[in-house]
């Protein structure tokens, strides 16, 4: 994780993210083992196309549309995407959602 990351603001992220995740691909993602913020979409978690557009539009719906999980992606080149983790996620989620509050108060 980034040293500018907040593990308090991140954790609970990382357990929404986790819940999103059962809730996408189903009980048996956590057959291999608690998802963690090193936990990787492609090798650790190999989701789907599909299930990463299910995810997206779970973050959009808990996040607003600032948490844009396929632009994030956009900008990332391939091998970026095949390593990225939840935490990289949690973390792009906690600064999103951080510049939202301070632009909105």
């Amino acid at each position: 994780m980034p040293a500018d990351a907040h593990p308090e603001r991140i954790r609970p992220i990382l357990d929404e993210i986790t819940d999103m995740l059962v809730r996408v691909a189903g009980e048996e993602l956590l057959v291999v083992g608690p998802i963690t913020a090193a936990t990787t979409f492609n090798d650790d978690l190999a989701l789907e196309s599909i299930e990463f557009v299910a995810l997206a539009e779970l973050l959009q719906q808990r996040y607003g549309t600032a948490v844009d999980l396929l632009g994030l992606l956009a900008e990332k080149d391939i091998e970026q995407i095949l390593a990225m983790t939840v935490g990289e996620l949690a973390v792009h989620i906690d600064r999103v959602t951080t510049a939202d509050r301070s632009c909105a108060g």
